[in-house]
């Protein structure tokens, strides 16, 4: 926008602003804003927050705060919109034993949810998708958040993701006497539709699919498909009907195409995408979800974890591939998101992708549209946050600092508000 966009604009603000201040404004302002729509850095921003929801953007000494507004001076710091990371579990520990989920309740698995989505928010993460918990325990959580009751991001949760028999999404580890089977399996494709109205019914916002192997499972190739397409259609087709999107754990080349072709809108791993795969997200608009960050977490604690060497060796084979492939599909020009598989790794690190992120071929404007403007285009919610925008929620981070210069100062997030409530403020 240009200097004299701008200047009118703060006028036109400074008059709605006189006749509808509110005790209760939020009057910010602070040495940067990213515009992630633009690409544009603001110098001397100023934001007024009423509520929930940005009201007015101007500059510093242009736009006026409101009557009775409480002031927040973000000095040396630049804002942006909240991050977001459309590839979480909640429920995950990962500094814990590999096998000790197994052996824990699902309250127990619970609280430690309660407990990772605080540090998520504290780490500037506003928005999460969790993708597979059990027995809906992280829908709860999300509730609870919204409700009041605990701290964490906005969440989407799956529930139990949806996998057939055997698969990555099964549960593969005990003997056959014991007949342990996961929630989300289901085969053929009116099981599958029969499968996502049930998790919808009981209070999942967004549905998670394994169409192929996956590191972490036992017994299943990385590579090999599982759901058929006839299947993978069916469960968008039945997601989309109810106004829900639809994320597929998706390694293997095959897998990952029929996944987009089928009308998937997000890819996660997509570790094999092949050039094919690639324009074929392209053509689509479908969005990749690339953790390409964990596996130096994965072979630097698995083995005293206890991780079974068998998962160890699919982690390596894939973990080049999938970052080499990342940078290609950044190349041209795929839909992108930030996703990091966090639970396979501590959630406190969440924002140690950006650097990898940088480093395979995004610049760091790239990366931070990745995780907001691009994920709440995904989730179908960018008139509601994503950007630093009038009329959208106020949810916003800082730094201290430029992050398109130093995409790692993101690791270090000073400042934390979501829905227009401070959570963190480090002076």
């Amino acid at each position: 926008m240009t200097a004299t966009k701008w200047i009118a604009a703060a006028l036109s603000a400074a008059t709605m602003l006189t006749a509808t201040a509110s005790a209760g404004d939020i009057y910010m302002t602070a040495a940067a804003m990213i515009d992630v729509e633009s690409g544009k850095t603001i110098e001397n921003p100023a934001i007024v927050i009423r509520d929930d929801r940005i009201v007015a953007i101007g500059r510093k000494g242009r736009l006026p705060a409101p009557i009775d507004a409480k002031l927040v001076a973000l000095d040396g710091m630049t804002i942006m919109p909240g991050l977001m990371d459309m590839h979480v579990h909640l429920m995950g520990d990962a500094e814990a034993g590999f096998f000790d989920g197994m052996t824990q309740s699902v309250p127990r698995q619970t609280v430690i949810a309660v407990k990772n989505a605080k540090v998520t928010l504290m780490q500037g993460f506003t928005t999460v998708r969790d993708v597979g918990d059990e027995a809906y325990g992280v829908a709860g959580v999300r509730d609870g958040i919204n409700a009041g009751d605990i701290i964490g991001p906005r969440i989407f949760a799956s529930g139990p993701a949806l996998g057939v028999t055997g698969g990555h999404c099964d549960n593969n580890v005990f003997p056959p006497e014991m007949h342990i089977k996961a929630d989300g399996v289901a085969d053929g494709p009116w099981e599958a539709r029969r499968k996502v109205r049930e998790v919808l019914k009981y209070g999942a916002n967004t549905i998670k699919i394994c169409a192929t192997g996956g590191v972490f499972s036992k017994g299943t190739s990385v590579g090999g498909q599982h759901y058929t397409f006839e299947e993978m259609k069916a469960i968008a087709d039945e997601a989309h009907m109810r106004g829900v999107i639809v994320a597929a754990h998706a390694h293997g080349t095959d897998g990952i195409k029929a996944a987009i072709v089928a009308g998937i809108d997000s890819i996660e791993h997509s570790s094999l995408i092949d050039d094919e795969g690639i324009a074929l997200a392209k053509e689509h608009g479908t969005y990749l979800s690339m953790d390409i960050y964990n596996t130096d977490y994965t072979q630097a604690t698995g083995a005293e974890r206890g991780v079974p060497e068998e998962n160890m060796r699919k982690d390596r084979e894939v973990a080049q591939a999938q970052r080499d492939n990342f940078a290609k599909a950044v190349k041209a020009g795929v839909n992108m998101v930030y996703g990091t598989d966090t639970g396979v790794y501590p959630h406190s690190q969440a924002a140690r992708q950006f650097a990898v992120m940088v480093q395979y071929g995004m610049t760091p404007l790239q990366a931070i549209q990745a995780a907001t403007i691009n994920s709440a285009r995904l989730l179908k919610q960018e008139n509601e946050f994503g950007a630093l925008k009038e009329g959208l929620k106020a949810d916003i981070v800082a730094v201290k600092g430029d992050p398109l210069k130093d995409v790692t100062l993101l690791q270090n997030v000073q400042f934390v508000m979501k829905d227009g409530q401070v959570y963190k403020q480090v002076n």
